[in-house]
């Protein structure tokens, strides 16, 4: 029986280890995760404005008109 909870002791203590230097060497990772962010959005933001463009400009110019008026 002791040599079983000595295995799991020891055990334990590897998946620590394992799981402190995984979070050591995430260094740089927030950095990418923003930058996949912005990308993420500026695509949503293209594709929509791709896909209203025509709408938008109408709007546009008859804000413009009526303000002109």
């Amino acid at each position: 029986m002791k040599k079983f909870f000595t295995k799991l002791w020891v055990k334990q203590l590897d998946w620590k280890s394992r799981a402190k230097k995984s979070l050591e060497n995430e260094a740089g990772q927030g950095m990418v995760e923003y930058g996949l962010i912005i990308a993420l959005i500026a695509v949503v933001v293209i594709g929509a404005l791709s896909l209203m463009g025509t709408s938008i400009r109408d709007l546009f110019t008859n804000v413009t008109s009526s303000l002109q008026q």
